[in-house]
C-alpha cells in the first residue's frame, strides 16, 4: 500500500484473495470519497456483464488484438479457477462497496482497444522471443520462476515484483513500454488530475501491483 498526499495506492491481484479482504477493509475502516479503479470504460461494464463474443469485437480491435485479448483472459480466467476467485473481483468489491458508501468511482486506464492494438504492432523480433521464451518454459522449464513459489491468494512480494518487471524490461522492452511504461503515465495523470481537483477528498487507487511503485514515483515528480 502506497501514500501519496490525501491518495492511498493498493496494489493488487485481479485473482487474489488477499487483495479483496484489503480492499474491503480499507474501504470499510475508511470510507474514500473518490475510488479510482484500474479500469477503461469499456473493462468497467464488462465486470459486470456477460457478453458473447461478436464479430464486430474482431473488426474492430483486429485479429492480432482480439487474440491477445482473447488468450490474456482466458489465462487469467484458469488461474483464477484455482484459487476461487474471479478475475478482477477486487475491482467488483471496491466498486460494488464504495458505491454503498456514495463513493465517487473514477476510471483511470487507457481504453482497452488502444493498448491492445499497441501491443499488436509490436516488432516481430520480440513477437517471435516472446513465443520461444514460452515454448522454453513449457517444455525444458529454464529461466522460470517456479509455480511453487508463488501463492495465488496473496499478492506477490514487492522484491518478486520488481524482478519481474525487470525481466520483462530487459527481454520485451515494446511489450513493457505498452504494458506498464505508458499506462504508469497515463494512470499517474489521471490521479494528479484527481488530486488537484479534490484536495481535501480521502482518494483511493486500486491498480495493479506492477504499477504502484512507478506511479507514486510519477506522482512525486509532477
Amino acid at each position: 500500500m502506497g501514500k501519496y498526499k490525501n491518495l492511498t495506492i493498493i496494489g493488487s491481484s485481479h485473482i487474489a484473495k488477499q487483495s479483496i479482504i484489503e480492499v474491503q477493509d480499507y474501504i470499510n475502516k475508511n470510507k474514500p470519497q473518490i475510488i479510482a479503479v484500474e479500469l477503461d470504460r469499456k473493462r468497467f461494464l464488462a465486470l459486470f456483464r456477460k457478453e458473447k463474443i461478436k464479430l464486430k469485437d474482431i473488426m474492430h480491435l483486429g485479429l492480432k488484438a482480439f487474440i491477445i485479448n482473447v488468450i490474456g483472459a482466458y489465462v487469467e480466467k484458469k488461474l483464477g479457477k484455482l484459487v476461487g476467485v474471479s478475475p478482477g473481483d477486487e475491482m467488483r468489491t471496491a466498486i460494488k462497496l464504495g458505491s454503498s458508501y456514495n463513493a465517487n468511482i473514477a476510471l483511470i486506464d487507457q481504453p482497452i482497444e488502444i493498448t491492445l492494438k499497441k501491443l499488436s504492432k509490436i516488432s516481430f523480433k520480440e513477437k517471435f522471443r516472446i513465443i520461444v521464451d514460452i515454448i522454453k518454459g513449457v517444455i525444458f522449464r529454464k529461466e522460470i520462476i517456479k509455480i511453487e513459489r508463488f501463492d495465488l491468494n496473496k499478492v506477490p512480494s514487492k522484491e518478486i515484483i520488481v524482478k519481474l518487471i525487470n525481466k520483462v524490461k530487459r527481454s520485451y522492452p515494446e511489450t513493457y513500454n505498452v504494458l506498464i511504461k505508458e499506462r504508469n503515465e497515463i494512470m499517474a495523470k489521471a490521479l494528479n488530475k484527481i488530486i488537484t481537483l479534490n484536495p481535501e477528498a480521502n482518494i483511493l487507487a486500486i491498480v495493479g501491483a506492477g504499477h504502484e511503485t512507478d506511479i507514486i514515483k510519477l506522482l512525486q515528480r509532477s
